[in-house]
């Protein structure tokens, strides 16, 4: 690391930014319009009230407090507090709907259960639909409504924290299993922090930044809401929901603002291209965006190629592309691709990537191409290197250009799952994390090609489903980013079958059995591959993880178990089912008002027996 650098916890980093009174935070309001800004000097205040706050409620240094707050200022500021408390916070996503409210419960419960959380924090919305958890949660003591802690003026008693304390849990998203508490101490932080703003992005004071990305997962939290403090940066953060309808809001501020560092998973770019509408770019001015990340799911030159094309014309430039890899348990970021150079595709022979495990270059005519997109080098301290899954100690790493499984290495690298030893050491090996991710490196560079559970083994060739959902996706009338293609040994068992997923517009009939057809041609003349199975569903049917990831495995055992006729979509949500679960988790709520004594603040007593 470089000699410079001096680490510092988040708290260090908080209390010495709040000499700013000029850089700080800004949160746009969807519904007022309203854009409150608030200078660093004003964030180490607001977190120092809710620090002290929590510390009335009888929280102290090590204790954990659960988060499931919607609005960005209340969950920055109630975050930052508790982690100036020496109170471990965690971060849990809010529900996005009421259509799979049974789900979001079990889900929650499961975390808040698994961390041990004393107090969960929420909004007076949320809270009514708690009752589930507030009753089987065996260490849940309190739940409050965030105006109660607002609305206390309690001094922040000084909590002495080092660099080993562990500053908050990250769960997984669940993509592939049961979300896990991934422990991050303030050295982890701190690290993957210099990795980010100085090796990565040479990050200076005077650069600001703009961000949509939910403040409950790695990449909004870390990288808008911790890395900016270290380097006293300006963010405006705008809801998720805001993007989603309205993605050109994005591109507003970044021009308004003259932001010059935003980030977003390669679906944000596609989805502006899509419906940002041309009057809507009138007036935009987006040369000043510098690094224009992209991370968090499969990248697409294409998609990044179709936005530089389009936004061109407003300012933008490809150089200003950089692709990323990381991880949870990484901290956040891996590796970037250089700033200032755009994005690098590997233009690789797909036959001998599927059959032989070798990235071998060939040029853009070749029948059957890989495109794979640099994610960068590895950070400075931090080893990355390729290893057959089959090495478990990690003896020997594999040459260049030969995939296998990316395993890591350096100080960024997690303490371990919270109380899950034996998933702790099962994600190690001598000594490297196993990422789970199958790449390979090139000149130095990190490439990604898909993750090793979700290989499909046809003829003992090794196809990726992000090669597979691309190709369906360029078919006419189906939704784009919205496919899942798996392998799956059933019915038969003889051998493994290759099935397709997809969100369609268009209705049950003849019309449907047509984009079957195409699709299996697609893929079929793109990678060489027969599929046995291509199943169109209703857009908003298929599943996702909380932060819009899809979830392979889960249509897998959908699929399995035959229950995939029976996805309907999330705007056709069964009402009753919906008040059905609302009722059940009132009367939770309620019964614990009356037999556990609960206050107007939320607490409530355990019940004896």
């Amino acid at each position: 690391m470089s000699s410079l650098w001096k680490p510092r916890t988040v708290v260090q980093a908080i209390e010495e930014a709040a000499t700013s009174t000029q850089t700080g935070y800004r949160f746009v309001d969807e519904d007022s319009g309203a854009e409150p800004f608030f200078s660093h000097a004003g964030i180490e205040r607001a977190s120092a009230r809710f620090g002290g706050a929590l510390q009335s409620l009888g929280l102290v240094k090590g204790d954990r407090v659960a988060l499931i707050l919607p609005d960005n200022a209340d969950f920055v500021f109630a975050f930052l507090g508790a982690i100036r408390a020496g109170i471990v916070p965690v971060p849990i996503y809010p529900p996005t709907g009421l259509g799979k409210l049974s789900g979001y419960l079990e889900n929650t419960l499961h975390i808040v259960e698994r961390s041990g959380a004393k107090v969960l924090i929420t909004s007076g919305e949320i809270r009514r639909l708690l009752g589930t958890v507030q009753s089987r949660a065996s260490d849940l003591t309190r739940v409050y409504d965030v105006d109660t802690l607002k609305a206390m003026r309690e001094e922040l008693k000084p909590v002495s924290i080092g660099l080993d304390d562990i500053c908050f849990l990250q769960f997984t998203s669940g993509s592939t299993s049961k979300p896990k508490g991934v422990t991050l101490t303030h050295a982890n932080l701190a690290a993957n922090v210099h990795s980010i703003m100085d090796l990565g992005l040479r990050v200076q004071t005077f650069d600001t930044g703009v961000s949509w990305l939910p403040l409950y997962h790695d990449m909004g939290l870390i990288g808008f809401v911790i890395a900016p403090l270290y380097h006293v940066n300006s963010i405006t953060f705008l809801p998720p929901l805001l993007f989603l309808k309205r993605p050109a809001k994005w591109l507003e501020q970044i021009s308004r603002r003259k932001a010059s560092i935003s980030f977003g998973p390669n679906f944000a770019y596609a989805l502006c291209v899509k419906r940002v509408k041309d009057s809507e770019m009138e007036g935009l001015d987006l040369s000043s965006w510098r690094v224009a990340g992209c991370g968090a799911e499969p990248i697409r030159a294409e998609n990044l190629e179709a936005f530089a094309e389009k936004f061109g014309a407003v300012g933008f430039s490809p150089k200003a592309f950089s692709g990323c890899y990381g991880m949870a348990e990484a901290t956040l970021a891996v590796s970037f691709s250089p700033v200032g150079t755009g994005i690098k595709v590997d233009r690789v022979d797909g036959d001998a990537l599927w059959s032989k495990g070798e990235a071998v270059v060939v040029d853009a005519q070749h029948a059957h191409t890989a495109s794979v997109v640099s994610c960068g080098p590895q950070f400075e301290g931090h080893e990355v290197k390729v290893f057959a899954e089959s090495d478990t100690e990690s003896q020997t790493p594999l040459g260049e250009r030969n995939v296998g499984e990316l395993r890591l290495r350096g100080p960024s690298i997690m303490r371990g799952y919270w109380n899950e030893p034996e998933l702790t050491r099962e994600a190690m090996a001598g000594g490297w994390l196993k990422t789970g991710d199958v790449g390979y490196i090139a000149d130095g560079n990190v490439y990604i090609c898909g993750r090793s559970k979700e290989v499909i083994i046809v003829n003992g060739r090794n196809y990726f489903p992000q090669d597979l959902e691309w190709e369906s996706s360029r078919v006419e009338g189906v939704r784009k980013g919205n496919v899942i293609a798996f392998g799956t040994m059933k019915p038969t068992h003889d051998r493994e079958r290759v099935v397709i997923v997809l969100e369609t517009l268009i209705p049950d009939g003849p019309g449907r059995d047509k984009l079957k057809a195409e699709v299996r041609k697609s893929v079929q003349q793109a990678v060489g591959l027969t599929v046995d199975d291509v199943i169109p569903v209703d857009v908003g049917a298929l599943p996702k993880t909380s932060s819009g990831k899809l979830q392979r495995s889960k249509t897998r055992e959908l699929y399995e178990a035959d229950e995939l006729a029976n996805l309907s979509s999330a705007r056709r949500t069964d009402k009753v089912g919906v008040v059905k679960e609302i009722v059940k988790s009132q009367l939770g709520y309620f019964r614990h008002a009356l037999i556990g004594g609960l206050t107007g603040e939320g607490s409530r007593a355990k019940d004896e027996g």
